[in-house]
């Protein structure tokens, strides 16, 4: 025990004689770097002091010269090496700051050491004073041999305890040496910091080195720079004395010329105040001349405008008549040539949309032309010219009164086709059916018929039939039916007119308005809607009203047969958008397909292909009579204005310019005899038949029908 604390009496002292001399270290190295750092600043001073007196000396007069540009770049160089010298002068209160630390560290430690020194020295005299109390026992016992048992047993004792004291004292000795080596390992970590410390410094006296050589040179720059700008200062001086002596000295030159020119011209300056006494007379006259000038002057300016204002305004009616009638011939030429028209109507901004940016309209319209819309998207305008184009403020009369002609068509047999394209919440639904309170192109449209019908009934007979169809997931279903689950096929007609229709679609007979309402109200009811991020209640399949018109006439008995496709498309958006998840996106999926096959058919027919993949979809499979060349095709283009539906809107907006493009040749009119039998078809075809006995659609020959009945039209 003695011997392990006189060990430890004499590691303590030189650990805290090494810490000692390790804090002194630091200090030390501390006020070397607070000394050049002292230095640094009062040279810096210095440096700036010299500037001032060499600015004071050899002011720049000079503007716009090499020098004072050169002159810049060095002071600019100097604010560069002064920001460089400010970090250097941080990075050095910060390594004073952590020399602080440490040392306030190191005087922890040494209070702490102190206090296990302390604590050491009073444990070490209690065990001394235990110890010589043991010793005289012993000695009193053995002076008393007659109690030595007793003695015995008590030394025992007394033994046992100062053996556990001995044991308190080891263990503490050993905690002890445990603080110690932490301690020690503690000095060695801030050792370490401080070599680090200390390496830092010298790679920061290294560079304030440099700092001090860039400045030096630049000051050595600057006053060549100035030198040189003195001397040149000195000989712009002497060249402009000399320029202004020659100059003087033809002044001098000049004044006695005007001296004898002066006395040359008193004669003319009688003459000349002569003529100024007149012309004043003439200044005063001027007024009145000038006001009656300015009268006649506005008068005829006032004529010319009126001339300019109606010829204006003759050849803007001139313009309207002529645009007007370009368009006609226009929608003439379409007609004839039977490309699909196109249609676009904008939806207004609506509360949905929410605030902010992205809900700003991003579409503007021409206000000279009706059939040019324009879409800012990414910063870029991008213009789009289709056939029509409805503004969000365009009711629901405004749009009707432009497909209504298209529609009467049909009770002359003519297949035509109006479908609704565009991305959910675009408003399809709406153009399409419309509410209650303002129905769409549905129900406008038969009653359109119904009133075509009546104004025709004493020359002819017409009956009205429809049916209401969707396809979902590819299935075609009747919404009329008994089982509206049921899936149904498209099939060719047996006849040979090469027309499809589908076995088992409910046709439900309409004479009146009330029957609209109970088709549309059941077919509704039938329909699949779900609700996605886009809309509330999103159509999440092709709609189909098919309107078929069989009409006879009285006095020759030809039959004709027309069909009216009315259809309202799923809504086409990206899956991420609409947030379709499960069966939603399995539907979602499904009407991409479907939509991007009814792409590949308008790309087929744009391009003129020879096979048109109709088949690959039932949506283009059951429009092939729409999109064939004996067909009224029209598209409505359904957009939303707002700024963050901008991509779908593009995308819709260039899927219209497409189909715009297509040819479908002219339309033709189904028409038969009523005494010939159902495969005894008259069609007046376009330029298909050339005359030689082949109808276009049928594919029988004329002499099979023991006539050729091609009227071309």
């Amino acid at each position: 025990y003695l011997h392990i604390q006189s060990d430890l009496i004499v590691s303590i002292p030189s650990l805290t004689l090494s810490m000692k001399r390790g804090g002194t270290d630091l200090e030390k190295h501390r006020d070397l770097l607070v000394a050049e750092n002292v230095r640094l600043k009062q040279e810096m001073k210095m440096c700036e002091a010299q500037l001032q007196e060499l600015k004071k000396k050899h002011p720049v007069k000079c503007v716009n010269c090499e020098h004072s540009q050169e002159n810049v770049k060095l002071q600019e160089k100097l604010a560069q090496l002064k920001q460089e010298a400010e970090e250097v002068k941080g990075r050095l209160s910060e390594l004073d700051l952590e020399v602080e630390q440490k040392t306030n560290r190191l005087a922890e430690v040494e209070l702490r050491l102190k206090d296990s020194l302390a604590e050491k020295a009073e444990e070490e005299e209690r065990l001394s004073r235990r110890l010589r109390d043991s010793q005289e026992t012993i000695a009193s016992l053995k002076a008393q041999p007659q109690q030595i048992k007793y003695v015995i047993k008590t030394v025992e004792v007394e033994s046992s305890k100062t053996k556990q004291a001995l044991c308190e004292a080891q263990s503490r000795n050993q905690y002890l040496q445990d603080q110690v080596g932490m301690q020690r390992q503690v000095l060695k970590e801030m050792e370490q910091q401080l070599q680090n410390s200390q390496k830092a410094a010298v790679q920061l006296r290294a560079q304030v080195t440099l700092y001090e050589s860039e400045l030096e040179r630049a000051h050595e720059q600057m006053l060549e720079e100035m030198q040189n700008m003195e001397e040149d200062k000195n000989r712009a001086i002497e060249e402009a004395f000399a320029r202004a002596q020659v100059e003087m000295k033809a002044v001098h030159e000049n004044l006695a010329g005007v001296r004898t020119n002066l006395l040359t011209l008193q004669p003319a300056l009688r003459t000349l105040t002569n003529d100024y006494n007149s012309l004043k007379r003439q200044v005063k006259e001027f007024p009145v001349l000038l006001q009656e000038a300015l009268q006649s002057a506005k008068a005829e300016i006032g004529q010319a405008i009126e001339e300019v204002s109606s010829t204006n305004q003759e050849l803007l009616r001139k313009y309207r008549r002529e645009l007007q009638l370009r368009k006609k011939c226009h929608n003439e030429l379409v007609r004839l040539k039977g490309n699909i028209r196109v249609f676009g109507r904008v939806r207004p901004v609506c509360k949905e949309d929410g605030d902010g940016p992205e809900a700003a309209s991003a579409v503007t319209f021409d206000p000279d032309d009706d059939a040019i819309l324009h879409l800012m998207h990414r910063g870029k305008l991008v213009s789009f010219e289709l056939d029509k184009v409805f503004p969000p403020e365009a009711t629901q009369e405004d749009v009707f009164r432009e497909v209504q002609a298209l529609i009467t068509s049909c009770i002359d047999g003519y297949n035509v086709c109006i479908f609704a394209y565009g991305q959910t919440g675009a408003g399809k639904t709406y153009t399409m059916e419309g509410t209650p309170e303002n129905p769409g192109i549905n129900q406008r449209a038969l009653q359109l018929l119904f009133s075509e019908v009546q104004a025709k009934a004493s020359d002819w007979n017409y009956q009205i039939t429809v049916s209401v169809a969707e396809i979902y997931n590819e299935a075609l279903r009747d919404l009329l039916g008994k089982e509206p689950q049921e899936k149904l096929d498209i099939k060719l007609c047996p006849d040979g007119s090469g027309q499809l229709y589908v076995p088992g679609l409910t046709e439900f007979p309409v004479h009146c308005v009330e029957d609209i309402n109970q088709v549309f109200e059941f077919g509704h009811i039938n329909r699949v809607t779900e609700s996605t991020y886009l809309n509330e209640h999103s159509s999440r399949s092709h709609a189909l009203l098919i309107i078929t018109v069989r009409g006879i006439d009285y006095s020759t008995g030809i039959r004709t047969t027309g069909k009216l496709n009315l259809v309202d498309l799923a809504g086409s958006e990206r899956v991420g958008r609409s947030g379709a998840e499960g069966s939603r996106l399995r539907e979602a999926q499904y009407i991409n397909k479907s939509l991007s096959a009814l792409g590949d058919v308008i790309y087929a027919l744009r391009s003129r292909q020879g096979h048109v993949p109709f088949r690959n979809s039932k949506l283009t499979y059951l429009l092939q009579d729409s999109l064939s060349g004996d067909s009224k095709t029209l598209m409505m283009v359904q957009v939303s204005p707002v700024e963050k539906n901008t991509s779908e809107t593009l995308c819709s907006l260039k899927f219209a310019e497409r189909v715009r493009s297509v040819e479908l040749g002219c339309g033709s009119r189904r028409t038969e005899l009523g005494s010939w039998t159902s495969q005894e078809h008259l069609e007046v075809t376009g330029p298909h038949c050339k005359g030689k006995g082949t109808p276009a659609r049928t594919g029988q020959s004329c002499q099979t029908l023991g006539l050729c009945a091609h009227l071309t039209l």
